[in-house]
């Protein structure tokens, strides 16, 4: 019995089990902070941060970017809210743009291209997206019959103004009429006639 014992301990100590890691919330805390560290990099001055801190020098690091790439798959890529940052994740695979971002100009012409995309974007989108339309054929006039003349008492109606001009409306059409009687308030005006009323009263 004692010889049973001791070969059990033995092969207890020759052969160590394998401890496997279990997370305790099933991953959900490591995937909130890999998803927040992915949108960090959304931000040119966040990457210029982690250059000037050397960051990109350690391999380990750059490893670590190379394996934040599953996020560019459809399953993960739903839950970015800022998608500038799967690019700036793209670009960081590469080391000139890695050296380049430790720079502060260049930093500054990353944030200044990114402001400007956000400015066009809705508008250079839409022109991509919204269909043209179609050409109006071109109507050749009648020549059977001859143009009808106005009487010369009835004016002409002023020509309707064109889509064109009516959604770029002037700034001028919303000041008031000169001559109107819209009295102009002024708040000051009001409390220097009351001071004055005040005082001859008194």
């Amino acid at each position: 019995m004692a010889s049973t014992s001791n070969d059990e301990s033995s092969k207890s100590a020759s052969s160590p089990q394998k401890s496997v890691y279990k997370d305790p919330d099933d991953g959900r805390q490591r995937f909130l902070l890999e998803l927040e560290f992915v949108q960090c990099l959304a931000n040119p001055t966040y990457i210029h941060y982690l250059a000037q801190n050397r960051y990109f020098e350690d391999e380990a690091f750059i490893g670590y970017l190379k394996y934040l790439q599953y996020w560019q798959r459809p399953e993960y890529i739903k839950f970015i809210m800022y998608p500038h940052c799967l690019f700036f994740l793209e670009l960081l695979q590469n080391p000139t743009f890695r050296n380049a971002m430790a720079h502060p100009a260049n930093k500054e012409v990353a944030h200044r291209q990114q402001f400007y995309f956000w400015k066009n974007y809705r508008n250079n989108r839409l022109k991509h997206i919204l269909p043209r339309p179609l050409p109006e054929p071109a109507t050749a006039p009648p020549t059977s019959a001859p143009p009808a003349l106005l009487p010369t008492s009835v004016a002409a109606p002023p020509p309707a103004p064109s889509p064109a001009t009516a959604a770029a409306l002037s700034p001028m059409q919303y000041a008031i009429p000169p001559g109107s009687g819209l009295a102009k308030t002024d708040p000051r005006n009001a409390s220097v006639d009351r001071r004055k009323r005040n005082r001859k009263d008194g």
